[in-house]
């Protein structure tokens, strides 16, 4: 063993730098836009490039070449969408080594050959510099291209879809380069486009306008008279009342609902409490008994209206019983004749206390004329 131990060896140490919110890109090669044509890095690569040696298509499809291929692609890139991206999308994967050079019209060339742009110039740079197909953005670029400028970018093909595009009597400004096969075919992506988008815009006016208004925009940013602000400003108050009266609206609703939620509950504890089981089977067994007392009433009292017994058999004979100095003598005459009496008496005494039953319709005379019948018929049975 060695006097002295070796040190154990350290890992080594890895510096992480954070990303300034100013920064400089050279240092960073991850994250950075493309370059112009003018700069030095876009400079040194098309140095770099051996521009003698010429690629063909077939060369560049099978990928056998010793330089990257380097693919030319134009445009006005106006409100830069996925229909541009998808684009340089496919003209940077056409081949397998590809270096993407990206032509961009200034304002001056665009509103002259095709129209009034939404973004100037910078804003299209930077809007195309900073999608990550790109590798090199050249500025100013020409509407059709010259041999000059292809020999001076050294540019092996150029991408475009191939609809025809005709000026200056030329029926495709692109033919000269599909004559000489430089040219490579990309989509466009329907449904997509500037002038789409422009449409939405001009469609729905008023929207954006009142919309803008809103955020603090003022009528002479907008372009828009003093009638026509003050009347998209009230639009927006109407709008802005409307919003709020449907939030109130459901923030009422909630809060009556919670508040019926809570009294169903009280009213449901209180009504089981009052009318449980055992306080319906109380109220039922009272009213059952109320129920019965009701439909079965008491039976009439028994005997007439002056309280005599009309049922005692002995009552017609209590009634014919005379005094003794009426019998003149012959006391089984008149027991005898005190049965006939009392079979002619009886119905008459019957009928007097039927219609004394009720009051109403007691009649005195009928009882004066059976009191003179009765006496007629003592007279008879005494003379004889």
């Amino acid at each position: 063993m060695s006097d002295q131990e070796e040190a154990p060896v350290s890992p080594p140490i890895f510096e992480y730098k954070m990303l300034p919110l100013h920064m400089d890109f050279k240092e960073f090669t991850i994250c950075k836009p493309a370059p112009f044509s003018s700069d030095e890095e876009a400079i040194l690569e098309r140095e770099r490039c051996d521009y003698t040696q010429r690629i063909t298509y077939q060369m560049a499809r099978s990928g056998k070449t010793n330089r990257r291929v380097r693919v030319y692609a134009d445009g006005i890139y106006d409100l830069f969408h996925q229909g541009h991206a998808r684009q340089l999308m496919q003209a940077k994967n056409i081949f397998p080594n590809v270096y993407l050079i990206v032509g961009v019209c200034n304002d001056e060339l665009t509103h002259r050959m095709k129209g009034r742009t939404v973004m100037n110039g910078f804003e299209r740079y930077e809007g195309v510099r900073h999608c990550r197909y790109v590798d090199e953005v050249v500025q100013n670029a020409p509407w059709t291209l010259s041999d000059e400028f292809i020999a001076e970018n050294k540019i092996d093909f150029v991408a475009h879809d191939d609809i025809p595009y005709v000026h200056d009597g030329l029926d495709d400004i692109y033919g000269p380069l599909k004559a000489r096969g430089m040219f490579v075919a990309t989509e466009r992506t329907e449904g997509v486009s500037t002038s789409d988008i422009v449409a939405r815009i001009v469609k729905d006016y008023d929207l954006y306008v009142r919309r803008n208004l809103a955020r603090g925009y003022s009528a002479k940013e907008l372009n828009v008279s003093f009638l026509s602000e003050k009347k998209f400003r009230l639009q927006n108050k109407m709008d802005e009342l409307k919003s709020r009266g449907k939030r109130e609206l459901t923030k009422v609703k909630g809060d009556i609902i919670t508040k019926w939620e809570e009294k169903s509950r009280e009213f449901i504890d209180t009504f089981l409490l009052l009318f449980g089981r055992e306080r319906l089977n109380h109220l039922w067994n009272e009213s059952k008994g109320k129920l019965i007392q009701a439909l079965s009433p008491p039976g009439s009292p028994s005997g007439s209206v002056n309280g005599d017994d009309l049922d005692d058999g002995n009552d017609s004979d209590e009634y014919l019983e005379l005094p003794a100095e009426y019998s003149g003598g012959s006391t089984n005459s008149l027991n005898g004749n005190s049965q006939k009496r009392s079979s002619l008496a009886r119905p008459s005494y019957q009928s007097r206390t039927a219609v004394a039953s009720s009051p109403e319709d007691y009649d005195d005379d009928d009882d004066d004329d059976d009191d003179a019948v009765y006496d007629a018929e003592f007279v008879e049975r005494r003379s004889n």
